[in-house]
């Protein structure tokens, strides 16, 4: 996912602008209802993803989450806050949360500007990679754990293990 040209917006711009041109470079569905906040919806091998980006300029901050297309049915919330825990243990940016409102997981990460030139296009490209990709790597543990049957524990390490040969 890059851009297909150099970006024109200088780095100070607002964020959003510039995602705006990322995004339709990939040709996403978005909106942008206000100059703060868009959404922008993405295939992905599992699922649809929904990615929102809120720019708070007197924090000089841009929060940004990515739901998933999926439930946790509320007897399962216990099993799916500890199966969250083991996850968020192995990632390195950003973290896996659920959302109250909509009972979906989401990845979750909050890019802290304040005092630099901007975020650059590479940021946040490097950004919607790393969400796509983790959400990507942890889809099927969310599903061993919510029908699957297995237990927080098993569901990742089912989720990741890697085949090795050919068959």
């Amino acid at each position: 996912m890059q851009l297909t040209q150099e970006s024109t917006l200088a780095p100070t711009a607002n964020p959003l602008d510039m995602m705006e041109e990322l995004v339709n470079a990939n040709e996403w569905r978005y909106d942008r209802s206000t100059d703060e906040e868009m959404i922008v919806e993405v295939t992905g091998q599992w699922c649809e993803y929904r990615m929102f980006f809120v720019w708070q300029e007197d924090l000089g901050a841009m929060y940004f989450s990515c739901l998933f297309d999926t439930k946790v049915a509320p007897g399962k919330r216990a099993q799916f806050a500890e199966l969250l825990a083991h996850i968020n243990e192995r990632l390195w940016l950003g973290h896996f949360d659920l959302c109250t409102e909509e009972g979906a997981p989401m990845f979750r990460h909050t890019i802290l500007l304040r005092g630099t030139a901007g975020v650059t296009a590479e940021q946040l490209e490097d950004l919607m990679e790393a969400a796509i990709n983790e959400c990507e790597r942890f889809y099927p543990a969310f599903q061993f754990l919510l029908w699957g049957g297995k237990k927080p524990q098993e569901a990742v390490e089912a989720a990741l293990l890697e085949t090795q040969g050919t068959a």
